[in-house]
């Protein structure tokens, strides 16, 4: 009689996944019929965890119809676990999500072939700092997700006619990434001394430097991936730029000396490094002679420094062998750990969140359940403005993370970065995107768990906390949060 029961209820699902999505003028939607058996708690949470690796491989651009179709079917079955719907409602709108993502995956493939060109050349602008540039990014990405949108649409023709000039403006917004990273200071620097008289008081060095800068440019514009030599070419334009702000304030420190003058300042130059030298007080000889004695002495420093540097490295070797004893004590500890934590997880869980919320001040993170899983959501961790870089400041805040998933053992760990609605779409989701990459890097770095538990996710400013017409609104949007998913019984 159940199984009976449960046949029916299959079929009525199935049905009902296809009759909600047919007649669009598009094939209806394969809705993956879901036993009753099945939790629905279970169901969700992997749609969830495969939502957000489809975010990763770039889903939500390369098929954003369908992408949005799935994650709208999940927020559904979210909300209706909170609200109590019934077995069937959540096992229905969780094979809505999964067949809409399924569709989403077909489209992106499809998108992955036909945009190839296009595809590398938006990742590598992207890669090279591009989204800096604001609007002019966010024009490029939107004739981007229209060529996407044609695909989803069946309209690949189109798609085909508009990728090359897509792939173009992307090319051209990487190379100008590329050139405005490695060359902007030297331009302003040239730029600002030309403005404050460069030609008349020091031309030559102010050409020497707008060669350098020319040769860096050419360069650039023809192998812009040689990235050694690009950086080298480009550090002696830098070189150079400074070089000719320093010639500009002693020429004109220079004009309003006299020659005895001149003279003395050189002579105390090369008196305190010979002082610093512990070298021998030679201004009664001439200044050649002098200079001698410096590069003698300078030269029996660094015979000295070789000589150091060598017992340094034994001591090196030392050290790392010492190093290697201590990672493997610190491994066994783990070990213990682990096999400690799977020990009765349903009843350590609730004991396990208070010791975590423990963990934390009030102003450092705010620790919360949802469902099953258990928030850290980082309120005092920062970023330098525009960046992803994980400052030293922030390594305290993340060593007290760190130890609270492994309270968990190997909990499945996603890391959600968030930003308030200041700047373009797409800016913000690259942002977001990157700064939750660079906190996963931080604890793979850490050994805190394996590559595969762990995967980040940035949001941008599509999921606000609060209104972003506030200062405050804004900084409670920009934010890390950190989802422990406990693996085994806790779960």
């Amino acid at each position: 009689m159940v199984m009976s029961w449960r046949r029916i209820a299959l079929v009525a699902l199935a049905a009902a996944g296809l009759g909600l999505l047919g007649g669009c003028g598009k094939p209806p939607l394969s809705v993956e019929p879901v036993s009753l058996a099945q939790n629905p708690i279970e169901q969700i949470a992997n749609l969830e965890k495969d939502l957000a690796v489809a975010r990763n491989n770039q889903l939500h651009v390369l098929a954003p119809g369908w992408y949005a179709k799935a994650e709208e079917s999940l927020n559904d079955a979210k909300r209706g676990l909170e609200k109590g719907d019934s077995v069937t409602d959540l096992l229905e709108k969780a094979a809505f999500g999964r067949a809409n993502l399924q569709r989403a995956e077909e489209a992106a493939e499809v998108a992955r072939t036909a945009l190839a060109d296009t595809i590398k050349a938006r990742e590598q602008a992207l890669a090279a700092g591009a989204t800096s540039f604001g609007r002019d990014y966010q024009a490029v990405e939107d004739d981007f997700l229209e060529l996407t949108e044609a695909i989803e649409n069946d309209n690949l023709s189109k798609a085909r006619k508009n990728k090359g000039a897509v792939t173009r403006a992307f090319d051209e917004l990487e190379l100008r990434a590329i050139k405005e990273q490695t060359l902007g200071e030297v331009r302003r620097l040239l730029s600002e001394a030309e403005k404050n008289g460069a030609k008349k008081i020091a031309p030559d060095t102010l050409a020497v430097a707008q060669q350098s800068l020319s040769e860096a440019d050419a360069f650039i514009t023809e192998q812009r991936y040689q990235k050694e030599k690009m950086q080298q070419l480009a550090s002696q334009a830098l070189f150079q730029a400074r070089r000719l702000g320093g010639i500009m304030s002693q020429a004109e420190l220079v004009k309003t000396l006299r020659p005895e003058e001149v003279a003395l300042q050189n002579e105390e130059l090369l008196y305190q490094i010979t002082a610093k030298l512990n070298a021998r007080d030679m201004r009664d000889e001439p200044f050649a002679t002098q200079r001698q004695n410096i590069l003698a002495s300078i030269v029996s420093l660094q015979d000295d420094q070789q000589f150091l540097a060598g017992k340094l490295k034994e001591q090196q070797v030392v050290i790392e062998d010492y190093q290697q004893q201590l990672a493997k004590a610190e491994g066994r500890a783990r070990e213990v750990e682990v096999a400690r934590e799977r020990l009765a997880r349903e009843e350590l869980f609730q004991r396990l969140f208070t010791e975590v919320q423990g963990f934390f001040a009030a102003e450092e993170a705010e620790v919360y359940k949802q469902g099953n899983n258990l928030i850290i959501r980082l309120k005092a961790i920062q970023f330098p403005v525009g960046k992803e870089v994980i400052m030293p400041n922030n390594y305290a805040l993340l060593s007290k993370v760190r130890k609270a998933i492994r309270n968990f053992g190997e909990p499945d760990v996603v890391i959600e970065g968030h930003t308030d609605s200041t700047g373009s779409a797409a800016l913000n989701a690259h942002l977001s995107q990157s700064r939750a990459e660079a906190v996963r890097e931080y604890f793979l770095a850490n050994s805190t768990l394996p590559a595969e538990r762990i995967t980040a996710v940035g949001y941008g400013s599509e999921r606000p906390l609060a209104s972003n017409e506030s200062p405050e609104g804004r900084a409670v949007n920009r934010r890390i949060d950190v989802v422990i998913k406990p693996s085994g019984s806790a779960s």
